[in-house]
C-alpha cells in the first residue's frame, strides 16, 4: 500500500499546469554506509493526475494498492537538501499499482497450454 502524502503543481512543455500526487510507500530499513547503523525511511514517488488543487488536497491520506519501487535510471545529478552536496544517482523511484502481477513484457507464452 502507498499513501498520498502531498501534491505539487507542475507545468508541461506547453506551459499548461497540472498536479502531481506525491506517494509514500511503507517503512523500509536502510543501512548507513558511513556508520553501519540502520535507519527507517520510506520511498516516495509522484504520479501525474487530472485533478484540480481542491481534489488533490482532499486526497491526502488516501491509501492506494501498490508500491513505490526503486528502478535503474540514466545517471543524473542530485543536490542533497540538508548539505548542498551534489551526488550522481543511478536510480529513481516509481509507483507500481500492481507489483505482483506480470506485465505483458514478462508474460511467457506457452503453446502447449493452447491444446489442453
Amino acid at each position: 500500500m502507498v499513501t498520498i502524502v502531498d501534491f505539487k503543481k507542475a507545468q508541461n512543455k506547453e506551459g499548461k499546469e497540472f498536479f502531481l500526487l506525491i506517494l509514500m510507500g511503507g517503512i523500509t530499513f536502510v543501512k548507513s554506509t558511513i556508520t553501519g547503523s540502520y535507519y527507517a525511511t520510506a520511498l516516495k514517488s509522484s504520479i501525474t493526475s487530472t485533478f484540480n488543487e481542491v481534489v488533490c488536497k482532499s486526497l491526502i491520506g488516501t491509501k492506494l494498492p501498490g508500491e513505490v519501487e526503486k528502478i535503474d535510471a540514466e545517471p543524473y545529478d542530485y543536490v542533497i537538501p540538508s548539505t548542498g552536496e551534489t551526488v550522481v544517482l543511478y536510480h529513481k523511484y516509481r509507483f507500481n499499482p500492481t507489483p505482483n502481477a506480470l506485465s505483458m513484457e514478462e508474460t511467457v507464452f506457452q503453446p502447449e497450454m493452447m491444446n489442453a
